[in-house]
């Protein structure tokens, strides 16, 4: 992980640690994680498209999508490990513009205030990536932009997934 990465990854941590959202030690989840490149493949068409007019939505959306890959792989890795675009097959539920809807209604069935309260998790979450990418100064366009937005969108996922495993009741505790 580049330095960068890094940094995105320990500001994340330690807001959603201080939101008592994740246990100090991360959970391992190969499962989720080894799906990350085809679904960040898939997801670069909307997210960069959607990035100029709405970065914190482009950023969180991430978020959702890593949770909704903990509730998949919870529900039933089996079947859901064998569809070939896990975010197409998410983002076709109800569109890009309500994905966030769909997985924390009929995905995580998420009702008041824990519909609001994740919705709030998210953003926070996404503002602070976009503040990191926005502090990093690179240019708008560049390789060096792109590499910098893969890296907040993939630790927002595997955030995403991290805070859903948490939720499930899945705690890495020290014995």
């Amino acid at each position: 992980m580049d330095k960068f990465e890094q940094r995105v990854h320990d500001d994340l941590f330690k807001q959603l640690l201080q939101m008592e959202e994740v246990d100090e030690r991360l959970p391992e989840a190969y499962d989720i994680e080894e799906r990350w490149q085809p679904i960040a493949e898939s997801y670069l068409v909307d997210g960069v498209r959607e990035f100029t007019k709405y970065p914190t939505v482009s950023l969180g959306w991430m978020m959702y999508i890593g949770m909704a890959m903990a509730k998949y792989w919870d529900d039933d890795w089996a079947l859901y490990s064998k569809v070939d675009d896990l975010y197409r097959f998410t983002r076709d539920k109800s569109g890009y513009d309500l994905m966030d809807e769909y997985i924390r209604g009929p995905l995580l069935g998420l009702s008041q205030p824990a519909f609001d309260n994740t919705e709030n998790l998210v953003r926070t979450c996404a503002e602070l990536a976009h503040t990191l990418l926005m502090h990093e100064k690179v240019e708008p366009g560049t390789e060096a932009a792109f590499r910098a937005y893969v890296a907040c969108i993939h630790q927002l996922y595997l955030m995403g997934a991290y805070v859903q495993l948490h939720r499930m009741g899945y705690h890495m505790v020290r014995m």
